[in-house]
């Protein structure tokens, strides 16, 4: 039986797919999501499924307020933190969450990410926020619901616009990216833990190591985002 949300199932599982190739996820850990704006739904990866099993067809569509819409598994435990995300940040196409080494090790040291580099400047001009772990309360309640607002509190806090800071690490948790579209939230989580690996090198080598100077962020990012970018085709 066809589905009118073929398309957006196989954006989803292309997207999941590139987690794993990508090295992001260990196991069936990690999940991608992929908006429809026009109908008020979103696709994500049913929980617990093996990469190597994982089929177009199993990925499950769920609305807003996390009612399956369609498929015949559960949808990932974390779907209601995606959902949380897609109705409050009207501009997200996908969402991404992974358990990447190196971004998970500075989640659980409750670091925000430096920005040393410019490989990091290429991407955003401020250090990647770690959201302070949840508190209690929030635990004990409705958690990857409260897993949304934890994260929408940490950019209000530090006054971050998330279509700039397209990821964020959560303190003791893990990494979540998004972006356009579930491509781009992909990308972004790669980029993050790069980024991450590049951090914890640099102070390895040299534990007082200077934070890029403004300048050359503003010159990398800009080359790349700015009004008059010349970056790539």
């Amino acid at each position: 039986m066809s589905s009118k949300f073929q398309a957006l199932k196989q954006e989803c599982y292309e997207a999941n797919m590139q987690l794993n190739e990508l090295n992001l996820v260990v196991y069936t850990f990690g999940n991608v999501s992929a908006v429809d704006r026009e109908n008020g739904v979103f696709a994500i990866k049913p929980s617990g499924v093996p990469y190597e099993e994982l089929k177009a067809e199993d990925i499950v569509i769920v609305d807003f307020d996390n009612n399956i819409i369609e498929g015949d598994k559960r949808p990932s435990s974390d779907t209601k933190t995606h959902a949380y995300l897609y109705k409050h940040w009207p501009n997200i196409g996908g969402i991404a969450h992974t358990h990447a080494t190196y971004s998970v090790a500075w989640a659980q040291a409750q670091r925000d990410v430096p920005i040393f580099g410019t490989t990091h400047a290429d991407h955003l001009t401020a250090d990647i926020p770690c959201a302070p772990p949840m508190a209690d309360h929030l635990i004990e309640g409705n958690y990857e619901h409260n897993t949304g607002i934890q994260i929408l509190d940490c950019f209000k806090e530090k006054n971050l616009s998330y279509e700039e800071v397209e990821m964020v690490l959560l303190g003791n948790h893990g990494p979540f990216a998004w972006g356009k579209n579930a491509a781009k939230a992909v990308y972004n989580s790669k980029v993050l833990e790069v980024c991450a690996e590049m951090a914890y090198l640099t102070l390895q080598i040299n534990p007082a190591a200077p934070r890029l100077k403004d300048s050359l962020i503003k010159k990398h990012y800009d080359r790349k985002h700015g009004k008059d970018a010349y970056y790539g085709q």
